[in-house]
């Protein structure tokens, strides 16, 4: 529910507002805005008498949000939601995003080499998993910390920011220690304890749409996040379970164009998970962008024969550089462009 107050309402009229919530035993939320301020009512449970804030002095109308989702709704905030990271490239804007790495940090020779082509080719955020969640226990598993390290080493030398996934709730500090986005993987969606970890742990969270979740999952999962008090949510369509067997998964970039109708969070796709096979990564990639995606993740590896993890579905680094060609002059078309890094702030 949304407290919308008239134009010129006093900060003593808000505050009101504010109060009554809470008395109610709900949780309220002030948005100023550029004409009014609007108050978001959290944890309705169908009991909120409507009739004690519509009387409330400076209050104009209430709107019902109907999605079970709130934060995360394009009711709830109109414009769109904004993230800057800590080399200056903000995702949700006008610039098309490119995340690009392995799949999973094998060594540090492989990873500083990947990281220097892809960041010289123009990816600004460096992806790498350092925990891997593989469907066999006799798979690589990733080495751990020591694949952090490597991460932030190679964050040192190119400027990219980081993006790696956590498994657990307990291993949430441990990778934001190193990471500037947290990656809630496909396989982790709905571990709702997990999604309030990384809420919790002060930096943006790239979350994936599970293999089988609908859109109002991926959305109800992104609210767990949010009502833990992180806004920076990165929404990421990777493909879903496919009945054909022409490639590893569906890349549906409906969702793409229907995650803008209904929610003010950026999103993004994974052309390399949505297709599974090297040949498909480029036109999917392209079509991604000219679908309106706010960026794309790409896995790419200086020898993908003989990566440990996804090798059929990673670009080699000469075919990455033809793709952010490809990119840079697709996105002018659409009156876009790809982001570059302006900075290289130091971690705190």
């Amino acid at each position: 529910m949304l407290v919308v107050m008239k134009h010129g309402a006093s900060q003593e009229h808000i505050d009101g507002v504010v109060r009554a919530i809470e008395e109610m035993g709900y949780a309220a939320r002030p948005m100023p805005g550029t004409q009014r301020t609007t108050v978001g009512l959290v944890g309705n449970d169908g009991r909120v008498e409507e009739a004690r804030l519509v009387g409330l002095e400076g209050v104009l109308r209430v709107i019902h949000v109907s999605q079970p989702y709130k934060q995360v709704s394009r009711e709830w905030r109109e414009g769109d939601t904004v993230i800057e990271l800590p080399n200056g490239v903000r995702i949700g804007g006008p610039e098309v995003v490119v995340m690009a790495g392995p799949c999973a940090v094998e060594s540090r020779e492989q990873i500083l080499t990947t990281a220097r082509r892809v960041a010289a080719a123009g990816a600004t955020v460096l992806r790498g998993g350092a925990f891997k969640p593989r469907t066999s226990p006799y798979s690589f598993q990733g080495l751990g910390e020591e694949g952090l390290r490597l991460l932030a080493e190679a964050r040192d030398q190119t400027g990219m920011a980081v993006v790696t996934e956590a498994l657990d709730p307990e291993g949430v500090a441990l990778v934001a220690e190193y990471a500037d986005i947290i990656q809630i993987g496909a396989r982790s969606m709905q571990n709702y304890s997990l999604l309030r970890a990384a809420g919790r742990a002060g930096k943006p969270v790239l979350l994936k749409r599970g293999m089988s979740a609908t859109i109002k999952e991926l959305l109800l999962a992104a609210e767990y996040i949010v009502v833990e008090g992180e806004p920076r949510v990165i929404l990421c369509e990777r493909g879903v379970r496919n009945f054909d067997s022409h490639a590893r998964n569906l890349l549906d970039l409906t969702a793409v164009v229907t995650v803008k109708e209904l929610s003010h969070l950026p999103i993004i796709a994974d052309p390399s998970h949505g297709t599974g096979a090297r040949s498909k990564v480029g036109p999917m990639t392209r079509a991604a962008v000219a679908a309106g995606a706010d960026g794309v993740i790409v896995e790419a590896h200086p020898d993908p024969a003989s990566a440990v993890s996804d090798g059929a579905q990673s670009l080699t680094l000469d075919q990455f550089d033809v793709l952010m060609g490809e990119l840079q002059t697709l996105a002018a078309a659409l009156g876009r462009s790809v982001a570059r890094a302006r900075a290289l702030a130091s971690r705190s």
